[in-house]
């Protein structure tokens, strides 16, 4: 990596020292200060004198030549090597390191050194990511851990990528190795003119962020128990702090003028919804969400709290001390231990980001505040098994007896008196047929916060209906961008039709972000389309491909790439995209697989399960493509193969209900004894009705003994028309 000169607009933190030195005093040392930096004696915190450390059986050494920090690990080729770290990554409680190689990836070793006190547990290294192999995503060496990719768009200021898809390589730089200033107040060069000559009428002072507080004063009035908001304003600050405090996906970065300015955070970034794999139903942290999206669920957000009502943006601190935090603007009678929360006035449980702020602890020792602020709910515990504060402190008590003390405790409580989104979203993640109904509800809910709404609209792919048509419908013209792109998602179970009729106004939308959604969106009924229709399609798509050049260091961006050509019936340009996607990225698995699938459609069966035989050596985790070349034996009626390769996709992922299925189906004409055992696991692990419907019918037709309890088992669960259609009675 070079640390390249500085680009014409960015002049560096320097520059800003003379006049705003408190601020900077306030930034040294601070999280985004020592984000990154060179590995040094001044920065590196481990102890790199000679240390081994056993991670089940496997013994790896951390050393030192001269003044450089080097580690013995196992590498992607299964051996260990000596690797020089050059780069470290954050500080406390954990530090990272980070070593260069030669085409300039950048990549996390799976080691960190624990920076706590040893009174604390720290001051030791520990295995950050266990079970990892060399094909796996986050193996070291691997996509997951690059910084190139992952982490340096918010670790460092001005990051250009760089990277090369002709030879695999990157020519990153930045302008400062950290998150310095104009990380978040953007380029500095004509504020530095203006301070050279103050008679300039230039906005925000040569800046093009406003990062100062959208609420101007915060007033009392009678009857209310929290400072209202007064005198509004727009502010980029939570956009700019979202930028890296938030889970999304990036679309371009810092050389892409167009997409320079953060007002829009749309222009650059995809916030994650509330999404199953991050959050629970209710809209508690999972995994590592990083704030946005959490803070955007509460109602400070929508009240216009912004970060700095309660960080000092430069040292990152609180403003005052954690117990009092809250009484800026919530008034401390109404909310004092005795009053409120009946625990002992002065304690931890009395304050209060214990019961709105509970922690989950990430990489082992990081614990992270959930910023929604949210009520403790122990009553959706019971009903869907969301934690709740109450129990992880009393952990000797139910959830029901937290239900009752709360409820006995706030009486008159508004919160679980109003219908909860969290059971639209458990609701609909059962695949409830009658999700629609709640999830528009929700949608259209103007006092729901927008992520929440946007979630809502995002879930109703799989409900198709007139009533959730006609919500998208409204959602495509909401001001809000998230709002926009959730529609779009939620669009997906509706005919070709529907979905131009729907998103054909998309395509010229104002965020990027959404026009290009949308652009991916209908691009793969080009077939169905007029002449008029694709033109009106291919400037959005173009941008959309754009995208996918940047994450071109990324497989999936190829295999964006390909599916749009594969659409357009560019055959050897998918192919071309395909190819590329395994050799910048040979451990994933739907690379293969749809290079396979194209070679399918060509009539080339032979080089289709080639490709899937080489996938499944580079991938041996992934048993859709052992799905794959089964049924591509099966397509040739090669029924001993199909079988040997179903099989083992079900001893790869023994959970998947399809792979049981599809082996119960091919060893019908070979071994029905065996296919009866491998529908009934089919349904054993998915417990779904329709399966148990499947294994009743061949229990019919091969006029097996357990018949009878098969469909009354099937009985409990379908109405009674459908054992009458079954059974021809």
């Amino acid at each position: 990596m070079t640390a390249s000169a500085y680009a014409a607009e960015f002049s560096g933190s320097q520059t800003c020292v003379e006049c705003h030195q408190q601020q900077y005093s306030d930034w040294q040392g601070s999280h985004h200060d020592m984000s990154m930096g060179e590995a040094t004696s001044d920065i590196v915190l481990a102890n790199f004198t000679d240390q081994q450390f056993d991670y089940q059986g496997e013994v790896s050494r951390f050393f030192m030549k001269g003044k450089e920090y080097w580690v013995n690990i196992k590498g992607p080729d299964g051996k260990f090597n000596d690797y020089k770290i050059s780069y470290t990554f954050g500080y406390e409680p954990l530090q990272q390191y980070m070593v260069e190689f030669a085409n300039g990836a950048i990549q996390l070793i799976p080691f960190a050194w624990d920076s706590r006190t040893k009174e604390q547990g720290g001051q030791r290294w520990f295995y950050l990511y266990p079970e990892m192999d060399p094909y796996d995503e986050f193996f070291w060496t691997n996509k997951g851990q690059n910084w190139n990719y992952m982490c340096a768009d918010c670790h460092s200021t001005n990051v250009q990528k760089n990277y090369n898809d002709a030879d695999n390589s990157f020519d990153s730089s930045w302008s400062e190795i950290n998150v310095a200033c104009e990380a978040c107040h953007g380029p500095a060069s004509e504020h530095i003119k203006w301070t050279k000559d103050q008679t300039q009428l230039l906005a925000q002072y040569g800046f093009k962020r406003d990062l100062t507080p959208k609420v101007g004063a915060w007033e009392f009035k009678q009857g209310k128990k929290i400072l209202q908001p007064s005198k509004i304003k727009p502010s980029a600050q939570l956009a700019t702090c979202g930028q890296c405090h938030s889970r999304r996906s990036q679309l371009t970065d810092s050389n892409n003028k167009a997409h320079s300015h953060i007002d829009n955070f749309y222009d650059k970034y995809i916030l994650s919804n509330i999404e199953p794999n991050l959050y629970y139903p209710d809209g508690q942290i999972y995994d590592e969400v990083f704030v946005l999206g959490s803070f955007k669920q509460s109602k400070m957000h929508m009240a216009g709290v912004v970060c700095s009502d309660c960080h000092n943006p430069h040292s990152n601190k609180l403003t005052t001390p954690i117990e009092s935090i809250c009484f800026q603007c919530h008034i401390p009678s109404e909310y004092s231990a005795a009053k409120h929360s009946q625990h002992q006035q002065g304690s931890e449980a009395a304050q209060c980001v214990s019961c709105h702020m509970p922690k989950t602890t990430y990489m082992e020792v990081d614990p992270r505040a959930d910023h929604s602020f949210k009520v403790p709910r122990p009553d959706l515990s019971i009903t869907m098994g969301t934690p709740n504060v109450c129990s992880q402190c009393h952990s000797d008590k139910s959830a029901t007896w937290a239900a009752d003390a709360v409820a006995k405790q706030f009486p008159h409580s508004t919160i679980r008196q109003q219908p909860s989104y969290a059971k639209a979203f458990y609701q609909a993640a059962t695949n409830n047929p009658n999700s629609d109904e709640l999830l528009t509800k929700i949608a259209l809910n103007p006092l729901q916060p927008t992520i929440i709404r946007a979630s809502a609209f995002s879930r109703m792919d799989n409900f198709p209906s007139q009533q959730s048509y006609n919500a998208i419908e409204s959602a495509v013209n909401d001001t809000d961008p998230q709002i926009r792109l959730s529609a779009i998602a939620g669009s997906e179970g509706f005919e070709f039709v529907d979905r131009w009729r729907l998103m054909a106004a998309l395509l010229t939308d104002k965020a990027y972000a959404v026009r290009t959604e949308a652009a991916s969106a209908l691009v793969p009924y080009w077939g169905n389309m007029t002449p008029s229709q694709q033109q009106r399609l291919e400037p959005a798509l173009t941008e959309y491909l754009q995208i996918q050049k940047y994450n071109a260091d990324r497989g999936f961006a190829w295999l964006n790439s390909g599916n749009v050509y594969l659409a357009k019936r560019q055959f050897d340009k998918a192919e071309q995209a395909y190819k590329q996607a395994i050799v910048v990225e040979p451990t994933l698995a739907s690379s293969y697989i749809n290079l396979a699938d194209l070679y399918r459609q060509l009539g080339k069966e032979q080089a289709s399960i080639a490709v899937l035989k080489q996938g499944i050596i580079n991938q041996p985790k992934a048993a859709a493509l052992r799905y794959s070349a089964g049924l591509a034996y099966y397509r040739q009626q090669q029924l001993s193969q199909a079988i040997d390769y179903f099989k083992q996709a079900t001893e790869v992922e023994p959970n998947d209900p399809q792979n049981w299925m599809v082996l119960g189906l091919a060893q019908e004409k070979v071994n029905p004894v065996e296919m009866m055992k491998s529908l009934t696991k089919a349904y054993d692990v998915s417990r779904d009705p329709q399966r148990l419907y499947t294994l009743c019918q061949f229990k019919i037709k091969y006029r097996d003994p357990s018949t009878h309890a098969c469909l009354a088992q099937l009985s409990t669960l379908v109405p009674p028309q459908v054992i009458k259609q079954l059974t021809g009675g």
